[in-house]
């Protein structure tokens, strides 16, 4: 194990601003007034699941192809474990959720669907970016954004890519709005972070990850009619042959990432905060999906 490990925030009850209304898990807004001057968010995982690690991991990883994403830490509060995001909607800039800007530019697209809203598909969420930029190259830039968050999604096996999970940052300057797409965020629905240990070693032991990988339900639908959203990696091989100049780039930067680059992550994180099969999975899992590409 590496000796430079990830720090672990301790957030002190003093910071605590107001809780997140939004989304399923448990989660607060602080900030560390002394040392800091912005928002983070804190979030507690699922029981029996590595959400916590998985944020971390995948913004680890993120970085490591440089795309844009919120900053994350492992953090603890009052003795229980989670992670913490940095808030990106600042300097003046709102955070609009791709519901809202869908529910604008897409005819019918209820915003307060479920989660699993098949009306979310990528050729929606294409026409809502192309129609929330006045000039080209920021819908172009939108558009080339997004596919490289749909495949690191694949490479992380993300499911939980739905319509409050991607947004738009924007400010009014003068008269008149500018902004762009916001980081990716909320990747705690990756790296098999809820599988049990048993299940994981079996899943390992039986040369099956891949399998788990490809039955993934991911958030992001092919065709407003379907019944379910395909794999993550599935929706990247449909989209390449339809947009190949968006996502060809997207999956050459993911292909430079390595087995090499993933394990240095994998030993900062400490000992007692991922198991080693947890690292093993994660590390097969990621293998797999980099291959496919």
């Amino acid at each position: 194990m590496s000796e430079s490990l990830y720090p672990v925030v301790e957030v002190q009850p003093e910071w605590v601003l107001e809780p997140e209304a939004m989304g399923s898990k448990e989660k607060f807004w602080y900030r560390a007034r002394v040392t800091q001057d912005c928002d983070w968010l804190f979030k507690y995982p699922k029981e029996c699941t590595g959400q916590h690690w998985a944020e971390k991991v995948a913004a680890e990883i993120a970085s490591e192809l440089h795309i844009r994403h919120a900053p994350v830490d492992l953090a603890v509060f009052q003795n229980r474990r989670g992670s913490v995001t940095e808030s990106f909607a600042r300097d003046g800039r709102n955070l609009f959720h791709g519901n809202q800007i869908l529910a604008g530019f897409v005819l019918g697209f209820d915003p307060a669907g479920s989660f699993r809203h098949s009306s979310h598909t990528l050729e929606n969420i294409r026409t809502a970016l192309e129609k929330s930029f006045a000039y080209e190259h920021g819908r172009e830039r939108a558009k080339l954004a997004m596919a490289e968050y749909l495949v690191f999604d694949a490479l992380i096996a993300n499911v939980d890519r739905h319509h409050e999970n991607w947004g738009l940052l924007r400010k009014k300057v003068d008269a008149e709005w500018q902004g762009f797409l916001a980081p990716t965020f909320d990747h705690a629905s990756s790296l098999g972070r809820e599988i049990l240990e048993d299940r994981r070693e079996m899943l390992l032991r039986e040369n099956r990850v891949g399998q788990y990988v490809e039955k993934g339900k991911g958030g992001v639908f092919w065709q407003a009619d379907d019944r379910r959203g395909p794999s993550p990696l599935e929706l990247i091989r449909r989209a390449i042959v339809k947009h190949p100049d968006e996502f060809r780039p997207a999956v050459e930067k993911i292909t430079r990432f390595d087995r090499g680059m993933l394990e240095s992550i994998l030993q900062h994180v400490p000992e007692d905060w991922m198991s080693p099969l947890e690292r093993e999975f994660t590390l097969a899992l990621v293998c797999y999906s980099h291959h496919e590409f």
